[in-house]
């Protein structure tokens, strides 16, 4: 999704302010002051993060952008070493709200068309806290590489020991997927996140 489209769901944007320590106001979903103010915070800390760590593609950008700012230091920090590794690498798929999420739950389910893309609902993904994001690999030429040696290669370079990559999963691989190491399930996540006491900068593993 695009930076934009937080504005769509107030109340979502109101727990990712909360979340990085921004906004302390009601979560009322009410665009007022103080939502203002903490919009306007967030992207000082995300331009701040961008100059340090370095600009990529449009598409990257706009994904980047809906993250939690930790999110985004160690999605920059991510494409940088597979770019430095010859991959041409995007990120193509960062925040997403419960009803983007179950958009995409929807494909290929109740007589939808497309195959499956996703088997979590609203809510069930990090893909809602602002801590995940999904890649792309691409050819020289702009093609996309739905799969190949290229996602492991990809894998090895973009994995840290803050962020943790889908493809060693063993239940479910996902190799386009990378997320903050977290100390807590996507229950407690989502439990936290809505009521407000989900605090970004306690999430990374020490």
């Amino acid at each position: 999704m695009s930076f934009k489209l937080f504005t769509s769901d107030i109340l979502f944007f109101q727990r990712v302010l909360r979340a990085e320590g921004l906004y302390l106001g009601k979560l009322d979903g009410d665009w007022g002051p103080k939502t203002e103010k903490a919009v306007n915070q967030f992207l000082e800390k995300s331009d701040q993060i961008k100059h340090q760590f370095g600009m990529f593609d449009v598409r990257t950008e706009a994904c980047i952008a809906t993250l939690a700012t930790l999110a985004q230091q160690q999605a920059r920090i991510c494409i940088r070493h597979m770019l430095d590794r010859g991959l041409i690498a995007r990120i193509i798929s960062g925040t997403r709200t419960y009803e983007e999420q179950n958009i995409l739950y929807r494909k290929g389910r109740f007589s939808n068309p497309g195959p499956r893309v996703t088997n979590a609902r609203g809510g069930e993904s990090n893909h809602n806290f602002g801590v995940a994001w999904d890649i792309g690999l691409f050819t020289a030429t702009g093609g996309y590489l739905a799969d190949g040696i290229q996602y492991t290669q990809a894998g090895q370079a973009g994995k840290s020991a803050q962020t943790e990559w889908g493809g060693e999963w063993t239940k479910f691989v996902d190799k386009p997927h990378y997320q903050l190491r977290l100390p807590l399930p996507v229950s407690e996540l989502r439990k936290r996140f809505e009521e407000g006491s989900l605090h970004y900068q306690d999430l990374l593993r020490r």
